[in-house]
């Protein structure tokens, strides 16, 4: 096992490094109150296409801004935020409202599923929304991978958390975005159903090639990813790549 490294010439090489990446973040700050609070701090990094990242830091430490700015929900004061070769900073609100459907899934805390919707119609919502039909196959595999193939008419008060997140994982993937970001999705849940939602995201990765990014406060959530990246007072201190839970604790307790 690799131990975590310090060296901040290996974080620069590795954020200096775009090629194959589905989101680069360079220089990029993010300001509030006048500039008087700052939750990023000139961050640069990129995501490479096919890996899973976690992103750990304390309360406060910038995860959720990093999160929002990295995924075009919210724009940074300065610097820029690249989805492939598109510039978010240079989208009007309409095509970056467009580019996040079509182009970005997300998972969250809450879930987010339409209570009067079935699952099939929670899951295939973003590409209604952009006037897409479905690709039968496609559906079929993703609500086979979730394993809800037999809960399709069902709506999510006849689901249990799980379920629902499963099914928002779905939802995630049917659009075959560019890049999935996962904010806290096993927060809500017990250990034995978060395995089941982090083991989803992890199949898309190996199974499909998808790219996935979770924020996430669990080592043991954390070490289902490649790589975890650390956050302290908005900026990047360190990479751990091939985590462990016992790993991750460990770098997490000198943060």
């Amino acid at each position: 096992m690799t131990a975590p490294n310090t060296v901040p010439g290996a974080i620069a090489a590795h954020a200096a490094d775009p090629g194959g990446a589905a989101v680069t973040l360079e220089r990029v700050t993010k300001s509030y109150d006048r500039g008087r609070v700052t939750a990023l701090d000139n961050v640069s990094w990129s995501f490479r296409r096919g890996t899973f990242t976690a992103i750990m830091g304390a309360s406060g430490s910038g995860k959720s801004t990093f999160l929002h700015c990295a995924s075009g929900l919210d724009l940074p004061t300065s610097g820029t935020v690249r989805l492939g070769d598109t510039d978010l900073g240079k989208l009007k609100e309409t095509a970056l409202t467009q580019l996040r459907r079509d182009r970005v899934g997300f998972v969250f805390q809450g879930y987010n599923l339409v209570p009067s919707m079935d699952v099939q119609r929670n899951i295939t919502l973003p590409l209604r929304l952009g006037g897409r039909r479905a690709d039968t196959g496609w559906l079929t595999e993703v609500v086979h991978r979730v394993g809800m193939a037999d809960r399709l008419d069902h709506k999510p008060s006849q689901l249990s958390g799980g379920q629902q997140q499963r099914v928002a994982v779905a939802r995630a993937l049917v659009t075959r975005p560019e890049i999935v970001f996962a904010d806290e999705p096993t927060a809500a849940l017990d250990p034995r159903t978060a395995g089941h939602v982090l083991r989803l995201l992890r199949e898309a990765v190996d199974g499909i090639g998808q790219t996935v990014v979770l924020v996430t406060h669990d080592p043991t959530a954390a070490a289902w990813a490649d790589s975890v990246v650390f956050l302290s007072e908005g900026r990047i201190v360190d990479e751990l790549p091939r985590p462990t839970a016992a790993t991750v604790l460990t770098r997490w307790e000198t943060l």
